[in-house]
């Protein structure tokens, strides 16, 4: 581990560049404030999009965003809400409050917000079950997302409600269960200590008493990331590997856009965990802002490469048309490398969002 000292440079590095930087919105805000979703221990704020025609058993897209973030700028920057017009499906975004973090972090490293029915995790659970309570969303097609900070709290979600999410995208981000303290955070963002590989899945088994189907696992991670080291790209897809029980060689291999992407798939043939290698890119969402595919809008950690990872990301959980070109091509022979070592509403409404709850599989 790190020495104390070490860790406080890191978090005044931190806290120095969050104040450098424009933390929130950057664009037009089109997000709606979502209000009376449940107890809220965890004390976040809540923000959606729905488009202005809204089909009967969309999908709900749960977005994440990241450190010095808002919810209306990650919006903007990586285009979610105007693949949600284009497509069809709702969008819920949870927001950190600076009370809870002083550079805008879920606390995905704090036990008391990462466990079951505690925490921003269940903050996060209450307002998925107020959106299913109030549109026509199917309870079977909800997915989760997020970007660093977000996508270690994505990994929370998956592992603590793999009921409620058919799917997730991790950008960036890191498994769960790994950390329980801001010095141990930090040690695993650069992939020092922390439990071993082999344990990763166990971590997950125990988050809750769900036995399957499991989610399905879209993994992003820019191979000169210097914020969140890559290798915990690998320790993500060793955690659900372990859980989906698939083999450890990936079934496919390919380029995507000239980056790599390869696919691991269970028994029945079905992609259940898939990796993006982004050649080149640092620590961000990878985006396409140009061409037939664009999508979102470049700035601070929101990275041009040629590839959109929001568009990607749904395609692979099935809730969007054919992309206008698949530019794929075989990926050259992978030398074997070792497995890298760890790191109050009224009666009428509370009725309603109790029995979405009941529905979406939240409450017994």
């Amino acid at each position: 581990m790190r020495s104390l000292n070490d860790t406080l440079s890191r978090l005044s590095a931190m806290r120095n560049n969050a104040m450098s930087m424009a933390p929130g919105t950057s664009g037009e805000d089109r997000l709606s404030e979502l209000s009376g979703f449940g107890s809220n221990p965890g004390a976040l704020r809540a923000r959606f999009y729905v488009p202005p025609s809204l089909p009967a058993s969309a999908a709900l897209v749960v977005v994440l965003h990241g450190c010095t973030q808002d919810a209306a700028g990650y919006d903007h920057g990586s285009g979610w809400s105007r693949l949600a017009d284009e497509q069809g499906f709702a969008l819920l975004y949870p927001e950190q409050q600076r009370g809870n973090n002083a550079n805008l972090c879920f606390n995905w490293f704090n036990p008391s917000d990462t466990q079951c029915d505690a925490g921003e995790a269940l903050s996060i659970r209450q307002m998925v079950a107020a959106m299913v309570a109030e549109h026509p969303i199917d309870p079977a097609r909800i997915f989760v997302t997020g970007l660093s900070a977000g996508g270690a709290m994505t990994s929370v979600m998956l592992a603590t409600y793999p009921d409620v999410f058919a799917g997730g995208a991790i950008i960036a981000g890191l498994p769960y269960g790994t950390a329980a303290s801001i010095p141990e955070a930090f040690d695993r963002m650069r992939a020092h200590g922390g439990p071993p590989v082999t344990a990763l899945g166990a971590l997950v088994g125990a988050a809750s008493s769900h036995t399957g189907p499991w989610p399905a696992i879209s993994v992003w991670h820019g191979d000169s990331d210097a914020t969140v080291s890559h290798a915990n790209s690998a320790h993500i897809v060793e955690q659900w590997r372990s859980i989906h029980g698939v083999a450890r060689e990936p079934a496919a291999a390919q380029h995507v856009d000239g980056h790599l992407r390869r696919v691991w798939r269970d028994a029945h043939g079905r992609d259940v965990i898939e990796e993006y290698r982004i050649a080149g890119l640092g620590h961000g969402t990878p985006l396409s802002t140009t061409g037939d595919d664009a999508c979102g809008a470049a700035g601070p950690y929101m990275l041009e490469a040629g590839i959109s990872s929001t568009r990607r990301i749904v395609g692979f959980w099935g809730i969007t048309t054919a992309l206008a070109e698949d530019r794929r091509e075989p990926a050259p022979p992978q030398p074997r490398v070792a497995q890298p070592k760890s790191q109050p509403a009224s009666g009428g409404v509370q009725r309603v969002i109790e029995d979405a709850l009941r529905v979406a599989g939240l409450m017994r």
